[in-house]
């Protein structure tokens, strides 16, 4: 089984997630477990993946399980991918790493 450890990347800025998004979902849910071989947490959220509102409810919903504001929350790098760079500005590995321990 993967570590979280694998899939979160300390930077100076803050801490990057690296997720896969599964859009249209019947639910929201993150974390949706991990994929080991993709190195990923899985991300499921309600709302189409067309006109960026799949990436808005990544946004809300990550903000929501880190109970952090969702300025602090942004897409880094994969708007228009399944697979994206998420960095939560401000926060540490290892605080990151405590509130998403519990939820996997």
């Amino acid at each position: 089984m993967p570590s979280l450890a694998d899939v979160v990347t300390e930077t100076k800025n803050g801490t990057i997630i690296t997720i896969e998004v599964t859009a249209h979902s019947s639910q929201n849910t993150f974390p949706a477990g991990i994929n080991e071989w993709r190195k990923t947490i899985g991300c499921r959220v309600t709302a189409p993946a067309s006109g960026g509102k799949a990436n808005r409810a990544v946004i809300t919903l990550i903000a929501q399980t880190l109970n952090v504001s969702e300025n602090t929350v942004q897409i880094q790098s994969g708007t228009t991918s399944q697979s994206k760079r998420v960095i939560i500005f401000g926060m540490k590995k290892p605080d990151l790493l405590s509130k998403l321990q519990f939820l996997v």
